[in-house]
């Protein structure tokens, strides 16, 4: 069972990636794959509601999925979106990106095929993924309007299946470890971390969360 101590660190670390954009109008949205098929519902709803006119779903397979599901994230993706309604015609699928930067790269280049212009993004994640795809959509794709969003989720009530609240904390530590690195490595935009947000992150590494850390 966590800790009190553990709950508010992770907390911290949670509400920090996650980004509350309020949704308006674009021309995509933009899907990015993991194993959380709650991502494809939330894509799926805005795009019912009338948010944009297209879906697109880009994920290979990652060491969440592998072994797991026989097709991509991609192609899960969007099995799962037009089980609930969504117009295949309204998604495309880009099955081959093995990371956030091929995500948003990879996209581009297939909206460039389809002659599909898009100035405006909304960017749909789980929510520990929105800052890192947030940076990554400014390092690869400037000139874009990017609105962040993401399913209703948290990890410490409703985790996603197969995945405990002690998962996702070793999750979103080396989610916050990539945000910290990847500039260096011209992977994403240099995002500003507080002292508070960098101390929670130090603490729960003290505490073992380092499953999901790069290796150094």
């Amino acid at each position: 069972m966590l800790s009190n101590q553990e709950i508010t660190l992770a907390q911290i670390l949670w509400d920090f990636h996650k980004i509350d954009h309020p949704v308006e109008k674009a021309d995509l949205i933009l899907g990015l794959g993991s194993y959380d098929l709650r991502v494809a519902d939330h894509c799926a709803k805005l795009a019912l509601e009338g948010f944009a006119p297209h879906i697109l779903f880009s994920g290979s397979q990652g060491n969440f999925t592998r072994g797991k599901w026989s097709k991509s994230e991609a192609e899960m993706f969007a099995d799962r979106a037009i089980e609930v309604g969504v117009s295949p015609s309204c998604i495309l699928i880009e099955p081959k990106a093995a990371n956030t930067g091929e995500n948003v790269r990879f996209a581009r280049k297939l909206l460039d095929t389809k002659q599909i212009e898009v100035s405006s993004v909304i960017l749909v994640s789980k929510p520990n993924m929105n800052r890192r795809g947030w940076a990554t959509m400014q390092k690869f794709w400037p000139e874009a309007r990017v609105i962040c969003s993401h399913p209703r989720t948290h990890f410490l009530h409703s985790p996603a299946d197969g995945h405990s609240p002690e998962d996702i904390i070793h999750e979103i530590v080396g989610d916050l470890q990539r945000i910290i690195e990847y500039p260096k490595r011209e992977f994403q935009t240099t995002q500003e971390i507080p002292t508070e947000i960098f101390d929670a992150y130090e603490k729960l590494v003290g505490l073992g969360y380092t499953e999901h850390m790069l290796q150094q």
